[in-house]
């Protein structure tokens, strides 16, 4: 019986003891129906924050109002919304628009798109983020990631120099289902699935993507006209040095002056933060100068090439241009996911951050939600998958934003830009756009991080390496994937097979510690201990069994 009785403490604790003198009644819980407890459980599965908790107890009005809050978040704070927030509101919505502008054109060209539509996209998502988000610091836009995975991705298939109105199409469609997939998952309460992107794997991915991203700009930097297609390393500087006779002096000229002033400026905000405007003004500022001086000396006849023609007005409907039908379409829902995990991970990663910093809450199925319905608008306005960039969230933050007005204030500006002032980019060098991403992209690479992760858990340093080497040597999703997998695998192989340790008594106390960790840790005489650091299932209950023998025998 003794024995029957120890089996049942193993079987049901994490900490295993043997008792040789002393007998204790389990009570059994109380009787609950299959029904309550498939309730219990998918409550605490899906809802552990409770969010239904406000509502009980409050007349139906009140439940309308705390309703449309919780799906307005700015029904909540606009009431109290002062003209003292406006003013830093104000400035800090200018201070990222100088920024928006140029990234938005240069992150275009990088998932292979037109170059306005990376203007349309700073203009809606903003304005839908603001009335569904929950962040004050998260500045909405497009981002490097993104942009690489999406176009890299839709290029497998479709050109974008020989069918640029289907690649357009495809990249609007591929939008639309990653704001899908993205409200889907704050909908259905499924947020937790993003955290498989652990943060050794989103460490080495995007290290790895932003070289990737560097290496597609030296098309732009070195004046490159015939450039290969692929997003290796291998690839890529083979094309580079394959067409060394279409190098051209006066476009490596101006990129090296540029790429020195841009990193200049951002190497003097990081030095002295509050210097945090010389950064964020650097790319706007670049692109003025670099737009006059190719004017004045016609740098367009001198092996210079510039942006072109854009489009005035603002952004026009593409719901028309959504295809769900055809060859391409297990493609876009592909990209949609990726790309829409990719880009959620990050807004909710940067929101979070600044909220911790600023002592707010940031919910992170409400972002989900509102990440989510601002694609799903924004693939019917002209605009690719957006997200918060940490870059410019963090010019927002110490632009001192107040609230989500900031990226209303960033629309409006763009708005303008989009109605007014097009014809000024006509005369843009493309060798400008390539230096404002190589460093924009350059701070993606962390190596304190992964040097921390080196000392903490060489597993995660290898599934580090994995996503950082499969991204530059195979593809930027493959990559992923593999690290993922990885990932995955070791879940799976701390489940099936988990630690189990001894534990001893710390002298003078009632405190047991790991007597391998714990040297004044002693055994109890006629006890044996065990700790097991994970739950106990089917999966994993055959090893257990043989670790007890084993320890069994080793007492």
């Amino acid at each position: 019986m003794e024995h029957n009785n120890n089996n049942n403490i193993i079987l049901h604790s994490h900490c295993v003891e043997v008792a040789m003198e002393e007998v204790h009644h389990v009570v059994a819980p109380p009787h609950k129906s299959t029904f309550q407890k498939l309730k219990a459980r998918l409550k605490e599965t899906f809802f552990p924050d409770d969010p239904l908790r406000q509502f009980k107890g409050q007349p139906l009005k009140t439940k309308f109002v705390l309703g449309a809050q919780y799906f307005f978040p700015i029904l909540q704070w606009g009431p109290n919304y002062t003209f003292q927030l406006f003013k830093s509101d104000l400035i800090a919505g200018l201070t990222i628009a100088s920024l928006a502008i140029p990234q938005g054109i240069s992150y275009a060209k990088l998932a292979n798109l037109p170059p306005i539509v990376g203007l349309y996209s700073s203009f809606v998502p903003p304005l839908v983020y603001a009335v569904l988000g929950s962040s004050r610091d998260l500045a909405v836009g497009p981002v490097s990631i993104a942009s690489l995975v999406l176009g890299s991705m839709l290029r497998q298939e479709v050109s974008p120099t020989t069918d640029p109105l289907l690649f357009l199409q495809l990249a609007f469609t591929s939008t639309f289902f990653a704001g899908l997939f993205q409200a889907s998952l704050g909908i259905l309460r499924l947020g937790f699935i993003i955290d498989f992107l652990s943060k050794a794997i989103l460490i080495g991915f995007m290290a790895g993507a932003a070289i990737i991203v560097s290496l597609q700009q030296l098309k732009s930097l070195l004046g490159i006209t015939h450039f290969t297609k692929q997003m290796g390393l291998v690839p890529v500087m083979t094309s580079v040095f394959h067409n060394v006779h279409e190098w051209s002096w006066q476009t490596i000229l101006m990129g090296i002056c540029f790429l020195m002033l841009l990193l200049l400026a951002r190497h003097i905000s990081i030095r002295k933060p509050k210097l945090f405007w010389v950064s964020a003004g650097a790319p706007l500022v670049s692109v003025i100068i670099s737009t006059i001086l190719v004017f004045a000396i016609k740098g367009q006849n001198h092996g210079i090439s510039v942006i072109g023609k854009l489009q005035e007005g603002i952004n026009p409907p593409s719901w028309n241009m959504l295809r769900f039908h055809g060859s391409h379409l297990g493609l876009v829902i592909k990209t949609g996911i990726i790309t829409g995990i990719l880009s959620l991970t990050e807004g909710i990663a940067v929101g979070r951050t600044f909220a911790a910093l600023r002592n707010y809450k940031v919910d992170g199925n409400k972002e989900m939600m509102a990440i989510g319905f601002m694609n799903v608008v924004g693939s019917f306005t002209s605009c690719y998958v957006t997200t918060g960039a940490f870059s410019r969230s963090a010019v927002n933050n110490n632009a001192g934003a107040k609230s989500a007005v900031s990226n209303v204030v960033m629309s409006v500006t763009v708005m303008v830009t989009l109605l007014f002032l097009m014809p000024l980019f006509q005369y843009t060098p493309n060798v400008v756009l390539g230096a404002i991403i190589v460093t924009a992209v350059i701070g993606l690479i962390d190596i304190p991080a992964a040097c921390l992760i080196w000392r903490i858990d060489k597993f995660d340093f290898i599934v580090m390496l994995t996503a950082f080497f499969g991204v530059i040597f195979i593809s930027v999703q493959h990559g992923l994937a593999l690290a993922v997998g990885l990932s995955t695998f070791k879940i799976l192989l701390q489940i099936t097979r988990p630690k189990t340790v001894m534990l001893g008594k710390i002298p003078g106390t009632d405190i047991y510690r790991n007597l391998h960790q714990y040297k004044e840790a002693v055994r109890v005489p006629g006890f044996l201990i065990l700790s097991i650091e994970a739950p106990i299932n089917f999966a994993n209950i055959t090893y257990l069994n043989e670790r007890l023998v084993s320890a069994l025998h080793i007492q």
